[in-house]
């Protein structure tokens, strides 16, 4: 048995990206900064460390948070990793890890004060898109 279960906190580095796939399924893509401390091994001092992980969110749930987050929006996410590998139409192999997002939560609004969550409705399933390209 494995568990695949991710919970991150941090601030949005881009504005989010919403598309649709080819059959309309809408898909928003985040980037997430999460710092991490480390101990700089010449000074002795603990720095900030910061982590960019890239966030998909699926479906129903992907319009409603494009609207509410922007650039600099504090957030909790849980999701599960997922790894993918493609070739670039020079044949270049690349892989990258992320997170697809089960649940986003706000801990600032655009105004800067404590915000909300959004947990998806109970029919809004996260698609298995094996074989359908997303065009971005």
């Amino acid at each position: 048995m494995s568990i695949n279960k991710v919970i991150i906190t941090g601030n949005l580095t881009r504005d989010p990206e919403l598309r649709a796939t080819g059959s309309g399924m809408s898909v928003l893509k985040l980037g997430v900064a999460v710092n991490d401390r480390r101990k700089n091994q010449s000074t002795g001092e603990w720095e900030e460390v910061p982590n960019y992980v890239d966030v998909t969110v699926f479906g129903n749930r992907a319009e409603p948070l494009s609207r509410f987050l922007s650039k600099g929006s504090r957030v909790a996410i849980e999701g599960r990793l997922r790894w993918s590998q493609w070739e670039t139409p020079q044949g270049e192999k690349r892989n990258k890890l992320e997170v697809v997002a089960d649940e986003v939560e706000f801990m600032s609004s655009r105004e800067g004060n404590a915000g909300g969550s959004y947990t998806p409705p109970a029919d809004a399933p996260t698609p298995d898109l094996d074989g359908e390209e997303i065009p971005f």
